[in-house]
């Protein structure tokens, strides 16, 4: 058989690779940041770029886009070659891809701190960096199925069916999740509200955790794991199953952030259902994972790579029995809005995908850079402060998070709540806190010996950037062998395989947004809910613009406790002139639906100026940016009033023409209320025109569309 001589790109993996590595530590630089202003508030240095709910977003983004993102693709551009015995399709996509998502990752590094945001987790870039995105990701898979199409092996590896399933349902959840209808340049608001766009985003980022933080990193652990044991998979019938179950059930999945809100009962039980169910097809790949590794145990004493495969599986199995058993009701009502569920998320990302990452790159760079590993010795010590870092930011907060939940929910015998005042809550968190932070900082050690390591094996070594590769060419007809597996019919035809993955991802969806979307009674209309007036639009934005929602709540949940703390329980007709939603995901401090008219004007301007004038120990930083102070003026911009008012007309909101029209006067009258009555605080001297009284009118008129009882709120 005539063999056909080719070569593989080990350009662009390498690129993909140390950008991840580069982008990666930045990130985590940057959330070690975040985690010591939880300690040291004043580590916001008083500017507004480093704000905590706007760094937090930076993080978030960074670890999850540009570091496990940007690794990724050098794992899949690697495997596919081999995989499929020839050359990426097109290099000029394939430069594309990898230019294009450097500059969305610098977009991000750049908007973010600047406050440009639409505040939905994992999704909080702006609409046309949005566009940007969807142009990249279909390069990408285009660039992927050209590639396939001219494959030289007829078969497909599980590998590829996990990088086809992500491809298509990232593009889906991508453009769902971010039908926003623009502003300006860089302001829009999200085309569904409340209860609804509640329901798309959380359908969005669970099934992002699911198929950008999982089922590519799947593929890669089908891939690497065996390469590096230099052993088979344990079982291919046990990957079939893995596979499409997996991506059937993990659609349904999201409800389950939004236990005991005000989204409807059937859609919340829909989640809970199907996320327990989530546990067979989980354990299963883990298993399969683990089970390859049977008769390798010896190399895996030895060897850094394995070590990092054998942990990162472990975690991936750890935290997708965790993940179905905080859908629980039962246990969802005590460990949501805690501090468990950032400990739940970082065994995924720290334990799973970052030591997934380390083991590829630690397999990766010698041979494409044909030479050894500069320390296995160094590898090795990674490994263990990695881990150590893992347990230091993990425990900690699993003993947060309980302790939040206990004291959140105690009663005096006299009914009253034990601890009223919620700051009692988070002071009794700082040294679990601190621990995180230390976990982090051990984390970062352990990425400082790999860079180290990295560096020392690049210039020691000489870089591959063309390998040289001979394999037949694809035979014209196919040939079914007797007793063939079923399956293999579906793996010899990708657009097969694409189409199937679409199908699967889809009911999910269908079934759980559509009849929220197109049923008037899921979300009952409330006659006393009227739109924000023209400051508060402005308020909320600042809200948004500061990432308040990073921290806090606006879903009363219909729990005594809360009742008790808060006020009535929210309701889903409260939230239909919200466009996004900001219930938020974690209480870092109270929730705040039922905040408005509890306090003066003035102890909202007090609180925002100096946290700790109003509340003693509170760990919130100041915003002076949003005043006027030291000579410096911080003037409300209402160029885009009458625009946002228009946009959200578009939406159904029911502005009157006259309201439009007359946008800046009427944000003037009603600032000049506020303003007047702060100005008979002999402590305060405030100009109508500053951001801070906007803010404060939305902070005002939070849960006021409702009657509320005054005895039924607790003091925070």
């Amino acid at each position: 058989m005539e063999m056909e001589k080719f070569s593989y790109n080990n350009t662009i993996v390498r690129n993909f690779l140390l950008a991840g590595l580069v982008f990666g530590a930045v990130g985590m630089l940057v959330g070690l940041l975040v985690a010591l202003q939880l300690i040291f508030p004043a580590l916001s240095f008083d500017l507004s770029i480093l704000g905590y709910g706007r760094i937090r977003a930076l993080h978030t983004n960074a670890v999850i886009f540009a570091f496990v993102g940007n690794a990724m693709f050098a794992g899949i551009y690697y495997s596919l070659q081999r995989l499929l015995k020839t050359r990426l399709a097109s290099d000029f996509l394939t430069n594309f891809h990898f230019w294009g998502w450097q500059a969305i990752i610098v977009a991000a590094v750049v908007t973010l701190p600047l406050g440009y945001t639409s505040s939905k987790e994992y999704a909080e870039l702006e609409w046309p960096i949005d566009i940007a995105i969807a142009l990249v990701w279909v390069a990408f898979g285009v660039n992927m199925f050209w590639t396939i199409l001219r494959r030289r092996e007829r078969h497909l590896y599980v590998a590829i069916w996990f990088y086809i399933a992500t491809f298509v349902t990232v593009a889906v959840l991508h453009i769902v999740n971010n039908i926003e209808l623009p502003v300006h340049f860089m302001k829009s608001y999200s085309a569904y509200s409340g209860v609804k766009d509640a329901l798309v985003q959380w359908w969005y980022g669970h099934n992002a955790v699911a198929f950008f933080l999982t089922t590519p990193i799947l593929g890669l652990m089908y891939y690497f794991l065996p390469k590096a044991a230099n052993r088979p998979v344990y079982s291919y019938k046990l990957s079939i199953i893995h596979f499409w179950a997996l991506i059937f059930i993990y659609i349904w999945a999201g409800p389950h952030h939004l236990l005991y809100t005000a989204l409807p009962d059937w859609a919340q039980s829909l989640g809970v259902v199907f996320s327990i169910m989530l546990i067979f097809p989980s354990w299963g790949g883990m298993l399969n994972g683990l089970l390859t590794l049977r008769g390798a145990w010896d190399k895996v004493k030895e060897s850094a790579v394995l070590k990092f495969f054998v942990v990162a599986v472990t975690a991936y199995g750890m935290a997708t029995f965790e993940g179905p058993m905080l859908s629980l009701k039962n246990v969802n009502a005590i460990a949501h809005y805690t501090d468990w569920i950032p400990a739940h998320v970082h065994i995924g990302t720290l334990g799973w995908n970052g030591f997934l990452i380390f083991g590829m790159t630690y397999w990766l760079l010698p041979r494409m850079y044909r030479t050894n590993l500069y320390s296995e010795k160094m590898a090795n010590t990674h490994f263990w402060i990695g881990t150590l870092g893992i347990v230091f930011w993990a425990l900690p907060m699993y003993v947060s998070g309980f302790t939040q939940s206990l004291m959140w929910k105690q009663f005096n015998p006299d009914g009253t709540l034990v601890y009223g005042n919620f700051l009692e809550t988070v002071t009794q968190l700082m040294p679990m806190y601190a621990l995180r932070a230390i976990g982090g900082a051990l984390y970062l050690v352990g990425i400082g010996f790999m860079a180290v390591n990295v560096v020392k094996t690049i210039t020691g070594g000489s870089f591959l950037a063309e390998e040289d590769a001979e394999a037949p060419a694809l035979a014209p007809k196919y040939t079914k062998h007797k007793g063939e597996h079923w399956h293999r019919w579906i793996e010899r035809r990708p657009t097969q395989l694409m189409i199937g993955s679409i199908i699967v991802i889809l009911i999910g969806g269908i079934v759980e947004i559509v009849p929220t979307m197109m049923i008037d009674s899921n979300i009952p209309k409330i006659e006393s809910v009227k739109p924000y007036t023209a400051l508060e639009l402005e308020g909320r934005d600042l809200y948004i613009r500061e990432g308040c929602n990073a921290c806090h709540t606006q879903m009363v949940r219909p729990f005594r406790s809360e009742t008790e703390r808060y006020g009535e329980y929210s309701k889903a007709g409260e939230f239909v002139y919200d466009f996004p939603f900001l219930w938020g995901s974690k209480r870092t401090g109270p929730d705040l639906h039922r905040v408005g008219g509890k306090y003066p004007h003035s102890w909202h301007y007090k609180h925002m100026w100096e946290p700790t004038y109003t509340s003693d120990g509170s760990i919130m930083p100041r915003y002076p940016w949003l005043f006027n102070h030291d000579g410096k003026v911080n003037e409300l911009d209402t160029r885009y009033t009458a625009k946002k008012m228009e946009v959200m007309q578009r939406l159904g909101v029911p502005y009157s023409d006259e309201e439009v029209a007359n946008a800046e006067a009427l944000v003037e009258e009603q600032a000049k209320a506020i303003a007047a009555e702060l100005n008979e605080d002999p402590d305060i001297e405030v100009s109508h025109k500053e951001e801070i009284i906007a803010m404060i009118a939305y902070l005002q008129r939070l849960g006021t569309d409702i009657k509320v009882k005054p005895e039924q709120v607790a003091q925070n």
